[in-house]
Parts: structure tokens; C-alpha cells; sequence
């Protein structure tokens, strides 16, 4: 889908689920302004009291795998387009945002290679300590914390390859 079709999608289910939402935003292709668009990938932190109603509001689209009550769920959109959905925390969010917003290849060679280097090793969305002295995740609450954190400068989402 071109990104011109995909936008309205993505804004409409944005829409739909950040009233229940600390933080919502849309990843991927889309954040990095790809022309060609194969999903709508969103990263947020839900409100504890608003669950129930995030959950009707994301079971309104048909399901393809996970539970809008844990950590992801992909879902289709009528419009044929899928959807993935990844819930996170405030302390794991810059750093789900920054690897879903991808591209893959920036996520791995250029994040993945980075946080490798400066000693820490991805577990379950969060970043630790390889050493495992500190037993405690590392928080990434923004993007740039990342990107602090490995030591390189901040690449805008739209220059990401």
C-alpha cells in the first residue's frame, strides 16, 4: 500500500485506542515515510484503568495472533491492512519505539551492534547489563536515551535504512 493510503489507516487507529493510551505512536515504514507500506505497526503504553475499553477498542479489528492484555497483538484492519500493536512500559518505550521504527537492517547493524558494544544484551523488550552485575533493566523511556546510550547521534526516523 502507498503511503498516502496507509497514513489515514494508521491515524484512524491511532485515533481509535489513544484515548486508553499514556503514549501512543506509529512505527515503522510509516514513521520512516516509506513509500510502500506492508503494515501499521504501533508502539504505547496503555492505561491501567482504561484496559477494558482498550481491549473492546482493539477487538473491533479481527484477530491474527496475541492479546491486546499482553506485551502484542497483530489484528487486520477491514482495509485488508495488518496492524501490530506492541504494548509496552514507560521504561522500555524509547527503546521498542527506535527498534519497530526500524528499518531492520538499522535496528540490528546499527542499534543492536551499538548497544552490544557499550556491554548491554536485549531480554524481552528491555535492555540489561551483559555483565550481570546490575540485575535491573536498563530504562530507555525515549528514543534518544538510546541513542545516548550506545553513544551515537540522533538519526531522524525518515533517514533510517
Amino acid at each position: 500500500m502507498t503511503l498516502a493510503d496507509a497514513l489515514p489507516i494508521a491515524e484512524e487507529i491511532r485515533g481509535a485506542l489513544a484515548p486508553y493510551c499514556e503514549r501512543i505512536e506509529i512505527a515503522g515504514s510509516l514513521r520512516r515515510r516509506c513509500r510502500e507500506v506492508g503494515d501499521v505497526e504501533l508502539v504505547l503504553i496503555r492505561r491501567t484503568r482504561d484496559l477494558p475499553k482498550f481491549v473492546q477498542a482493539v477487538e473491533r479489528w479481527q484477530k491474527i495472533k496475541g492479546s491486546p492484555t499482553g506485551a502484542y497483538t497483530q489484528r487486520r484492519h477491514p482495509s485488508g491492512m495488518k496492524v501490530d500493536i506492541f504494548m509496552v512500559t514507560r521504561d522500555n518505550y524509547g527503546l521498542i519505539l527506535a527498534i519497530r521504527t526500524g528499518s531492520a537492517r538499522f535496528s540490528h547493524k546499527v542499534l543492536a551492534v551499538g548497544w552490544c558494544a557499550k556491554g548491554y544484551e536485549s531480554r524481552g523488550g528491555l535492555l540489561y547489563h551483559r555483565d550481570g552485575m546490575i540485575t535491573d533493566p536498563v530504562v530507555v523511556r525515549e528514543e534518544r536515551d538510546l541513542f545516548e546510550l550506545i553513544g551515537i547521534p540522533w538519526v531522524d526516523p525518515t533517514i533510517r535504512d
